[in-house]
C-alpha cells in the first residue's frame, strides 16, 4: 500500500482529483512507451516508435509535475490534446479505422470525463465526438492520406493489439476509479462516524433522518475548565489551540475506553454521556470511571507543565443519572445532541462542583456505592432548582484497589466490570 501512494499520492494530502491524474498520466505514459514493441514490425514503425515515444515521455514529465510539483489542474487540457494528437496521428498512419485506433477514443473520453473537475462538460463531449467524426470523414474523402498494412497479418495483428490494449487500460482505470472512490466512501464514513455515533449514522443514510430517541436510564457527564480564562489571557491564540486539542483529544481517548458517547465540546467545557445510543445498565460506572481518568490526566499533566514551569488547567466535573432525549437536529452542520432536565441538573453538579474531584448526585451514588467509596456533601444549594444531595468519589472500594497503585483498581474488578457480572443484581435479573 505505501509503494502506491509512493507513485500516486496519499488520500490523506491529495484529492481525488490530484490522484486520478498521478494515475491515469502514469499509466497511460508507460503504456504510450511500451506501446513501441507493437509497432516494430510495421513498414512505418519510425513514424511510429517516435509518436509512441514523445507522448510517453510528455504524459511522463506531466506526471513528475503533478505528482513531484504538485501541478495538475492547468495540465488538464495540455495531456486531453496530447492524447488526442497521439490518436489522430496514429490514425493516418497506422490504418485508420481499420488498425483499430479508433477503439482508443471511448477509453480518451472517460479519461477526460473522470478528470473533468470546473471544465465544461459539454465543450469537452463536443471536442471528442468532432474530432471523432472529422477522422472518420476525412478517411472517406482521403483514403490517400492514412497509410495502409502491407499484408491482412500486419492488420490483424495491429488491430488486435489495439484491441487489447484498449481492454487493459480499461479495466485499469475501472479499477483505478472504483478503488478511489472507495477510498473516498470510507473518508467520508469516517468523517460522519466521527460527528455521529455509529446506529445513528447508519439510520441517518438509510432514512435520511433520525427520529428522537427516549433514554430512560442515561449517565450524563459536564466538565470545565477551572481558571481557563486567566490562564488563556497569558497564552497565544496557537498554543491555546494545540492545549484544548490534546486535553479534548486524551478525553475521546477515555470516553471510547469506558463506552461514553461524546457530545460536544462548548468553549473549554466538556459532555459526555453514558448509555446512548447504545442502551445498557453499566453507564452510572461508566461515567465515574471516566471522570475518574479525566482528574487523573489532568493531574499528571499539570504536575508535568508545573516542572516545566508553566501553569496549567484544572477541571470541575459532575455526572447526573436519569431520563433525557438524543437525536439530531438542524439540516446543515447537524449535530447529535440530548435534551431534559437530567442534562441541566448534570450541568448544575459540574458548576457547583470540587476542583480536581469527581461530584456525582445522589441516584448516580446508589448505583456506584458498591465500587466506589464516596464522601458526602450533604445537600447543596444550584441555582433555579431545589437543593441536591451530592458525593465526591474518593476512589475504589478496598476490594477493588489495585496493590500496586491505588487510584487504578485491580484485576478482581477488571474482570467483573468486562464480564459484566459487577452490574448484576436481583433486579436486574427480574
Amino acid at each position: 500500500m505505501n509503494w502506491v501512494y509512493f507513485f500516486l499520492g496519499d488520500p490523506k494530502k491529495h484529492s481525488l482529483e490530484h490522484r486520478l491524474f498521478n494515475t491515469v498520466s502514469l499509466i497511460n505514459g508507460l503504456l504510450n512507451l511500451i506501446g513501441v514493441f507493437g509497432v516494430l514490425y510495421l513498414e512505418n514503425y519510425r513514424i511510429l516508435i517516435s509518436l509512441n515515444v514523445g507522448s510517453g515521455l510528455l504524459m511522463l514529465v506531466m506526471y513528475y509535475l503533478s505528482r513531484v510539483k504538485s501541478i495538475y489542474f492547468i495540465l488538464y487540457w495540455p495531456f486531453n490534446l496530447t492524447i488526442l494528437f497521439y490518436l489522430a496521428s496514429m490514425w493516418f498512419f497506422n490504418g485508420g479505422s481499420i488498425g483499430g485506433n479508433h477503439y482508443y477514443l471511448i477509453p480518451s473520453l472517460v479519461i477526460a470525463l473522470i478528470l473533468i473537475r470546473n471544465h465544461n462538460v459539454w465543450i469537452v463531449y463536443s471536442l471528442y465526438i468532432g474530432i471523432s467524426a472529422s477522422l472518420y470523414l476525412l478517411e472517406y474523402f482521403h483514403k490517400d492520406w492514412v497509410t495502409g498494412y502491407v499484408s491482412e497479418m500486419d492488420r490483424y495483428l495491429d488491430a488486435g493489439g489495439n484491441y487489447l490494449f484498449v481492454q487493459i487500460l480499461t479495466g485499469i482505470l475501472i479499477f483505478i476509479l472504483s478503488r478511489n472512490l472507495n477510498i473516498e466512501r470510507k473518508k467520508s464514513e469516517a468523517l460522519l462516524l466521527n460527528i455521529l455515533p455509529e446506529p445513528i449514522a447508519d439510520e441517518l443514510k438509510k432514512e435520511a433522518r433520525v427520529i428522537p430517541k427516549r433514554y430512560e436510564k442515561s449517565s450524563v457527564l459536564f466538565c470545565d475548565m477551572v481558571g481557563f480564562t486567566k490562564i488563556a489571557e497569558t497564552m497565544n491564540a496557537e498554543v491555546l489551540v494545540h492545549e484544548l486539542d490534546q486535553i479534548f483529544r486524551s478525553f475521546d481517548r477515555i470516553c471510547k475506553e469506558y463506552r461514553m458517547e461524546k457530545i460536544k465540546t462548548i468553549g473549554d467545557a466538556y459532555m459526555a454521556v453514558g448509555g446512548i445510543p447504545n442502551e445498557n445498565i453499566s453507564n452510572p460506572v461508566d461515567a465515574v470511571l471516566c471522570g475518574l481518568a479525566f482528574q487523573s490526566y489532568m493531574a499528571e499533566q499539570k504536575e508535568i507543565h508545573s516542572l516545566q514551569g508553566r501553569e496549567f488547567w484544572e477541571i470541575r466535573l459532575g455526572i447526573h443519572m436519569g431520563p433525557l432525549v438524543a437525536g439530531v437536529v438542524g439540516s446543515d452542520k447537524f449535530a447529535y445532541d440530548v435534551w431534559g432536565d437530567t442534562v441541566n441538573t448534570a450541568s448544575r453538579l459540574e458548576s457547583s462542583g470540587v476542583v480536581g474531584e469527581v461530584n456525582i448526585s445522589r441516584v448516580v451514588y446508589e448505583e456506584v456505592q458498591k465500587v466506589f467509596e464516596c464522601e458526602s456533601r450533604g445537600f447543596v444549594s444550584i441555582k433555579n432548582k431545589a437543593d441536591i444531595e451530592m458525593f465526591l468519589v474518593k476512589g475504589f472500594l478496598p476490594e477493588f484497589v489495585s496493590p500496586i497503585n491505588p487510584k487504578e483498581p485491580n484485576e478482581l474488578f477488571l474482570r467483573l466490570y468486562k464480564t459484566g457480572a459487577l452490574f448484576y443484581t436481583d433486579d436486574t435479573e427480574s
